[in-house]
């Protein structure tokens, strides 16, 4: 087995998706996406689109993993 290793300007990246990822869903002007209007769930209850908000609803790309706050702290 020959020991094999990435060039030494090689540079490493990665994908995100902004529902995942962002958060702050009504901050600095955003608007609504459909993610945002998508409710939290699984196989039962199946997860579902809602036309506008609902109150005390589960929203879960409005919190997501906040990087839009932390992302200083993420990128460090």
């Amino acid at each position: 087995m020959t020991n094999q290793q990435f060039p030494e300007n090689f540079l490493w990246g990665g994908a995100t998706a902004a529902n995942q990822l962002e958060g702050a869903y009504q901050t600095d002007g955003k608007g609504l996406s459909t993610s945002d209007l998508l409710l939290g769930g699984d196989v039962n209850p199946p997860r579902k689109t809602t036309r506008e908000l609902v109150p005390d609803a589960f929203y879960p790309s409005h919190e997501a993993i906040d990087h839009f706050h932390r992302f200083k702290e993420d990128i460090r």
